[in-house]
């Protein structure tokens, strides 16, 4: 669980690393994997970011539907792609610029957060979910655009939201992995976690 909220936090902060040493996975490969991370029906029309040779985050394909994936960085350990309402970009692009600019995680969370307050920042009016879909490399071959008994995770954002005002715990219930409850409560990127149980081959 650790590891999660690492990847989720650096989601929330539009974590985007340089150029380093590494293949880039090609753009059918990277398209092909990011929706893994969707609901099967809405996998085809959604748009697909990507990373180019320069390890710049780039449109690989434009979508028809409300959906953004995110393919996986090749520059970080492990395998994580994501998938978000489209009314998140925002918010995520706004990340991934200031940390291309070498703002700390802390910063930019609260420099989000002032923008936001001050309607700078467009945040989603309505509930809107993030899925992630991660496995150890491993599990993995991106030549083939494949993934083994990878993971999915949900989240929920909705802004400014609070353990009183929607009734979820602030943290997970130790005798039931998969009760959601609410991280960041009362801020900008308040959102509900929601785990389910790993299975044997996804552990």
């Amino acid at each position: 669980m650790k590891h999660f909220f690492a990847f989720v936090f650096m989601l929330l902060v539009g974590y985007s690393s340089q150029a380093q040493n590494t293949t880039i996975p090609t753009a059918e490969a990277q398209i092909k994997t990011a929706v893994l991370a969707a609901p099967a029906e809405m996998r085809e029309g959604a748009t697909v970011l990507g990373y180019n040779q320069k390890g710049e985050v780039v449109t690989l394909r434009k979508g028809t539907n409300e959906l953004v994936c995110l393919a996986d960085d090749p520059n970080q350990p492990g395998f994580s792609v994501s998938c978000y309402h489209r009314d998140l970009e925002p918010f995520m692009s706004r990340g991934r610029e200031l940390r291309r600019q070498g703002v700390s995680a802390n910063e930019i969370f609260d420099m989000r957060e002032k923008e936001a307050k001050s309607g700078k920042l467009n945040m989603p009016k309505q509930p809107t979910t993030l899925f992630v879909y991660s496995a150890p490399d491993e599990q993995v071959n991106m030549r083939a655009g494949e993934v083994a008994d990878g993971y999915l995770r949900y989240v929920v954002y909705i802004p400014w939201a609070t353990s009183e005002s929607t009734g979820l715990p602030l943290k997970p219930d130790q005798g039931s992995v998969a009760m959601p409850w609410i991280m960041h409560p009362g801020t900008h990127g308040a959102h509900i976690m929601i785990n389910p149980p790993r299975n044997k081959a996804g552990q």
